[in-house]
């Protein structure tokens, strides 16, 4: 044995222009196609199934294996099993062991039948099955017998439909026969064996079926035997499309499926697919299969098999050194990789199983280095995956490394290990992934990215010395979708169950690994996002939807010791073309649902970012939007949530076990699923940083109970940052069932002791009054002296105040020393100052950012004697807005003082102007323009009067010629004292401000996500039609002088589930007029419209 697993023997080559067909199973020690050679397997449904056995299938130099083809799709079943243990053998260069490998000029066309891969429930299926009746899919094939569907082939309409119980009732079949008697030949035909259709199912009528359809198997159909069709009654046995599958009493089979694709009148085509199966046992857990309060929590159920498979054969557990002390089974499996310049690379209908090795690049399918593999490649028939199964595989699902333009379609990835959906080094683009689903992605250990906790912390072979690695930054981020550069397409997808995250778009400051070098430092962060819509997120640990974060594009070093692509910290700033020069183009993320995932539904950080027409229920946090950072980079740049719907705990109380860790009691006293722990402040909208803005958003059921805060609106907890306030809100629309609408958190669990900087600042602008029932009213902490005044309202259950007024941030740099803590108080509240601790403890300056009240005088003072170096900035202020500041210094203090302009992109400073000391306080501060400051060495205040002399644009922090600042240096002498009184100001009462209560809002009648109406005006092609009905209604296609035009509409009654129309348009569709950038100036060419059930 030992001397077998050392020889080297000679693959098999078919090559020299040899085209050969497999009509039988053959076992090779390895395979390789070349030289124009060409290997296609026999496609014979009453034969066996063949099995193609190798160590390796090479395929280059113009090679080609066949399986089945695009138009005519293999119709039996077909393996390819790959042997071999990982020390048997040498690596084959460029591809490693146990591969399918397709090389330059290499042909790789796999075509299996196309079933639906996955869908959505269409009714809830409780554990232990239904409590009325039987479950029956969205096809509804469910009852027992035979069950058949006519269809008209020119519309793709349906005309009949019956279901014949010819399993127990005798004369159905008399009834089946005079159905079949009433459709003229032509027709399009679909059937399925429900349950069992075989005892009381004649001779006679399974005769007249074998003729009237051109069946091969209903003749010998046995007990609960799976039977599925779709053929054309009166055609030929090639028009008919058949599977059929055993039934051995062991309680399961596999779906037989049929299908096949029809053209309609008008160019449409369509595809009827048929299927059945029978599997004893019932659902262990709850199964929604419906809309809960306003979001679509149906469960995704997707398909396996396929009657093509490629698979790896493993051994019985884990050996040698493949990663045993994580893993108890054996994770060296097969592999597909795609090398660059292959001639055709398309698989459709294939699955692949125990495929991926727990080694770099060796991946279920992985495409190396590919480049365009599109029209741009020179590819006329783009390269494509299409209804993949990739289930139970040992590194990821579908790799897609230094590869652009190709499409993932209806494609599931099913308990695997590592990122399943994989982008590698940054540069990855243009590429589409459309309606995949991910389910159940658990920890590897390729990258840092990939570990877990226990990985984390025992590989340590790529860190410098002897660092230890921290799991929860550096580690810990394994993604369904692990998508490295934004300039990608995700439409329609599903990613669920994720050990970390569901989706995840993460950031290469550089290209990383063979892709270095390619693009210029920073680029990746400013590439306009692709297409993002109607895709799915829920049940994953840390958060269904992350925007943010990056790589480590460094080797270990004693700088820096952590390994090589840890997760890192990066922004994300989408400018047109990639150059932070030119204007912003907004990051648009539409028709997101993210639901019961336990920390975050969606986190975003970063530029332009929009939320539009989404949905989050049942999380721990709904959706957290961050700015940029202390002082934005991309300064103007905001984040913003509209048309949405914020659910706290639905209606869906889900199921304890599982994967579902926390499990208590609701807020109406019934036991459900719970984020975190039973304790954890459940919040829907959080705000952290700034600025951010929401808009015509619902709130429903927030409601805090005797073991959690629940709030509709809340803030980051434990945050040391600034917050902004030109955060704000308008046309909220908070339903009854929201107990606590805004909460700024209390001392105690979770929240610490609640004191640190932007804890302290936290705030936001109700603009309509939507949310507190005053116009123009911000809401801060309650304990904020800075902003308060006498007509504020305090809201004892939110911790907060409502205050009226004009309100910017003072953001504040000091140097030598940098670790001070700075009192600010307001002069008219001097005994209740705030405490800041700064953000930047060990860095070369300590900075400060609170926010303040215009137009009103401000002390400053430290913990010790006062920093030398102090920048101050007027932050947020418009033209002419200014504050009166104290700052507290040692008597013998001498002061340098100047005035200029930063302009932060560029480095450079313009307008210096220096300050000279004025004779009194009243001169310094009297704003007539004179640059002037006036000490007091009787208190030891230096006065100075800061102004924004500048215009400010929209959200931007600073002016549109720079930052304006004071800069102080102070040169301080030994022994002079550092203590100053509370306020040097003369005391006054507190300026009168508007009084809250004065500004009542009028009863909004357009708050809130907006509702679908019971009419509408539908423009297509310049025309207008008016469409009038009852119920939901569904409008969707395409009017215009090119052709095709075609145009699809839907009608339910008031009583029927919501209309739902959806057509996939292909990337490249000339007589569309598409242009071949569509995708890159965010035109989706994916067009789907719903319409909800209107409520009265």
């Amino acid at each position: 044995a030992a001397h077998r697993r050392r020889c080297r023997c000679p693959p098999a080559v078919v090559g020299r222009g040899a085209a050969l067909r497999l009509e039988s199973s053959a076992t090779f020690h390895s395979l390789v196609i070349r030289d124009g050679g060409k290997l296609v397997f026999a496609d014979r449904p009453r034969g066996p199934p063949i099995t193609l056995r190798a160590r390796y299938i090479l395929i280059q130099d113009g090679g080609e294996l066949h399986i089945g083809s695009e138009r005519c799709p293999y119709g039996s079943r077909a393996t390819i099993s790959l042997y071999g243990r990982a020390a048997d053998g040498a690596a084959v260069a460029g591809f490693g062991q146990k591969f399918v490998g397709v090389g330059g000029g290499g042909v790789l066309e796999l075509h299996g039948r196309r079933p639906r891969s996955w869908s959505l429930l269409d009714k809830t299926l409780h554990p232990g099955g239904l409590r009325h009746g039987r479950y029956t899919s969205e096809k509804r094939w469910g009852s027992r017998g035979l069950n058949l569907r006519i269809l008209d082939a020119g519309t793709g309409r349906v005309l009949a439909a019956g279901r014949f119980d010819t399993h127990l009732r005798a004369g159905e079949c008399r009834r089946l026969l005079a159905f079949l008697a009433l459709q003229p030949p032509g027709r399009v035909v679909a059937a399925a064996v429900g349950d069992s259709a075989a005892r009381s199912l004649t001779l006679e009528t399974r005769l007249l079926l074998r003729d009237r359809l051109r069946s091969e198997h209903i003749v010998r159909l046995g007990y609960r035997q799976p039977w599925a069709l779709v053929g054309i009654l009166g055609g030929d046995a090639l028009s008919t499309a058949e599977d059929k599958r055993e039934y051995h009493g062991s309680g399961t089979t596999g779906l037989a499926v049929a299908q096949r694709e029809f053209l309609t009148y008008d160019g449409t085509r369509f595809t009827v697919t048929a299927f059945s199966g029978w599997i004893k046992g019932s659902p262990l857990y709850l199964h929604i299969g419906e809309v809960i309060d306003g979001i679509d929590m149906r469960a995704e159920v997707g398909l396996l098999t396929r009657n093509i498979l490629i698979q790896g054969e493993m051994e019985d557990s884990c050996y040698g050194q493949n990663q045993c002390q994580f893993f108890s089974f054996d994770t060296f499996g097969g592999h597909i990789k795609i090398l660059r310049n292959f001639s055709s690379v398309h698989m459709s209908g294939v699955e692949l199983k125990n495929m991926g090795q727990q080694i770099l690049g060796s991946y279920p399918v992985h495409f190396h280095m590919a480049e365009d593999v599109d029209e741009r490649g020179g590819y006329d028939r783009p390269t494509y995956l299409d209804n993949l199964a990739i289930h139970h595989c040992f590194s990821r699902c579908v790799a897609i490394h230094g590869t652009h333009g190709l499409l993932v379609k209806d494609t599931i990835g099913y308990d695997t290990l590592g990122h399943c959906f994989f982008l590698e080094d940054g540069t990855e683009q243009r590429n589409t992934f459309y309606h995949n689903l991910g389910l159940l992605t658990r920890s590897g250990t390729i990258l840092p990215s990939d570990r877990n906790e226990a990985m984390c912390l025992a590989i340590r072979s790529h860190v410098y010395g002897n660092y230890i690695p921290v799991p929860s930054t550096d580690c810990m981020a394994v993604s369904t979708f692990w998508i490295a550069n934004p300039n990608n397409n995700l439409i329609g997808n599903a990613a669920a169950g994720a050990q970390d995250v569901g989706i995840w778009y993460i950031f290469h400051r550089v290209p990383t690994g063979q892709s270095e070098g390619r693009y210029p430092e920073g680029q990746a962060e400013h590439t306009p996002l692709g297409v993002f819509y109607n895709n799915r997120v829920h049940s994953n640990f840390k958060a269904g939807l992350f925007i943010g974060k990056g790589v480590k594009t460094t080797r270990a070093s004693a700088e820096d010791p952590r390994e090589y692509l840890t997760v890192d910290n990066a922004r994300f700033r989408p400018h047109q073309d990639a150059d932070p020069e030119k204007p912003r183009v907004p990051a648009i993320i539409d028709g997101l649902i993210a639901f019961k995932n336990n920390d975050h539904g969606a986190w975003a950080r970063g530029g332009d970012i929009i939320f539009r027409n989404s949905g989050f229920s049942d999380n721990g946090i709904g959706l957290t939007l961050a700015s940029d950072g202390t002082f934005p980079t991309d300064d103007g740049s905001s984040l913003e949530v509209t048309r949405s719907i914020f659910v706290g705990e639905s209606s869906n109380f889900g199921s304890q076990g599982g994967q579902n860790s926390y499990w208590g009691k609701g807020a109406n006293g019934e036991y459900r699923t719970l984020p975190r722990n039973k304790t954890f402040p459940i919040r829907g909208f959080q705000i952290y940083d700034g600025p951010v803005r929401m808009a015509k958003c619902t709130f429903k059921k927030f409601t805090p109970t005797v073991d959690r805060y629940s709030s509709a609106i809340g803030f980051f907890m434990k945050n040391a940052w600034q917050i902004s306030p030109q955060n704000n809100v308008s046309q909220i629309l908070m339903e009854k069932s929201v107990g606590l609408k805004v909460f700024f958190g209390r001392s105690g669990q979770w929240f610490g002791n609640n004191d640190n900087d932007g804890d302290k600042m936290s705030i936001f602008h109700d603009l309509d009054g939507s949310v507190t029932g005053y116009l123009d009213t911000f809401i801060s902490r309650a304990d904020n002296y800075l902003l308060r005044h006498p007509g504020c309202l305090t809201v004892p259950r939110w911790n907060g105040i409502m205050c009226t007024g004009r309100f910017a941030q003072l953001y504040i740099q000091a140097r030598r020393p940098e670790n001070l803590t700075l009192s600010i108080a307001r002069a008219t509240y001097s005994s209740h100052p705030l405490q800041l601790q700064g953000v930047n403890r060990g860095a070369p300056y300590q900075q400060y950012q609170p926010v303040v009240m215009l137009e009103q005088a401000y002390i400053i003072r430290w913990d010790g004697r006062a920093p030398e170096d102090i920048i101050l900035y007027p932050i947020n202020f418009n033209r002419g807005d200014w504050l009166h500041i104290a700052l507290c210094y040692p008597r013998n203090t001498v002061f340098h003082v100047v005035t200029d302009v930063y302009q932060r992109q560029t480095g450079m400073v313009h307008s210096i102007k220096h300050y000279f000391a004025a004779p009194s306080r009243a001169s310094a501060l009297n704003g007539t323009g004179e640059r002037l400051f006036y000490f007091d060495r009787a208190s030891g205040y230096l006065f100075v009067h800061l102004q924004a002399h500048e215009a400010r644009k929209g959200h931007s922090y600073c002016s549109q010629q720079g930052c304006e600042r004071i800069k102080i240096t102070a040169h301080m002498y030994p022994g002079g004292s550092w203590s100053c009184a509370p306020n040097p100001f003369p005391q006054r009462p507190a300026a009168p401000q508007r009084p809250v209560s004065q500004r009542p809002a009028r009863p909004c009648r357009a708050c809130g996500a907006p509702q679908v109406p019971r009419a509408s005006s539908v423009v297509f092609g310049g025309s207008c039609s008016c469409v009038c009905f009852t119920g939901s209604f569904a409008m969707l296609g395409y009017k215009g002088q090119a052709k095709p035009s075609w145009i699809k509409v839907l009608n339910h009654a008031g009583n029927q589930k919501a209309a739902s129309l959806q057509h996939y348009v292909p990337l490249k569709l000339k007589e569309y007029q598409c242009s071949a950038n569509a995708f890159s100036q965010n035109h989706s060419e994916h067009i789907s419209a719903e319409a909800m059930v209107p409520h009265n």
